[in-house]
């Protein structure tokens, strides 16, 4: 359906609207449960992690690898599980500026989208918590209700969360150059491309040094 004049504010995730790293923190959180094996589960979710940072994550292997502890799981089980993952380690990542920055698009009349690269059984009900409109995040596949573990579609990583948002787009038509997109990695630098009004947010010193190059401006979240 047209949205007429209304605007399109996008933002990504962790680290630019959270203060940290969902899906690593989901990660650490199954380790603290004891849920996976401690030692190689921590050596590999860092080893990602640290790929993300570098621009040099191989997102496939990443979801696959995030995906597996939810294989075949009840579905009341990951509820309860998610929850108190929110409880302990989402509500912790909070910050009272995004939660402002968010008001801010709401009141003025915007619509409100999530891009993130992190799946989205982690994701989904971060988005609900946060009061956005839309969130495109990687899809975790599921049959039959139940998750198999493995990624499905084109992950909403780099490029990939262009391709996602067009998609989108089809169904939602919303003008980008209009648009804005807050992000704080590299990774981003895609869609921060495409839209008519790029903020960068705590962001890495490889998207700072572009945005300054582009003109984009660059905030901070974070409580001083």
């Amino acid at each position: 359906m047209p949205h007429g004049q209304q605007k399109l504010a996008i933002f990504d995730l962790d680290n630019t609207l959270l203060r940290g790293d969902s899906d690593h923190a989901w990660g650490e959180f199954l380790i603290q449960k004891g849920l996976v094996d401690a030692l190689e589960y921590k050596k590999s979710n860092d080893g990602f992690f640290q790929d993300y940072n570098n621009g040099t994550l191989d997102i496939n292997a990443y979801l696959s690898f995030a995906l597996k502890p939810i294989a075949g799981q009840p579905a009341d089980v990951l509820a309860a599980l998610h929850a108190d993952f929110m409880a302990t380690c989402v509500a912790p990542m909070r910050l009272a500026q995004a939660d402002a920055l968010l008001a801010k698009h709401r009141e003025a009349g915007d619509y409100l989208l999530i891009i993130t690269a992190t799946n989205d059984f982690v994701t989904r009900p971060i988005a609900q918590l946060l009061g956005v409109d839309d969130i495109l995040a990687s899809n975790a596949e599921q049959i039959d209700g139940v998750y198999t573990g493995k990624p499905t579609g084109i992950p909403c990583f780099k490029e990939g969360k262009v391709t996602r948002l067009n998609e989108w787009l089809t169904e939602n038509p919303f003008d980008l150059s209009e648009a804005c997109f807050y992000s704080d990695s590299r990774n981003d630098i895609p869609l921060l491309e495409v839209v008519g009004h790029a903020v960068a947010v705590d962001a890495d010193s490889t998207l700072l040094a572009h945005a300054e190059k582009a003109g984009w401006p660059a905030i901070s979240l974070r409580e001083e």
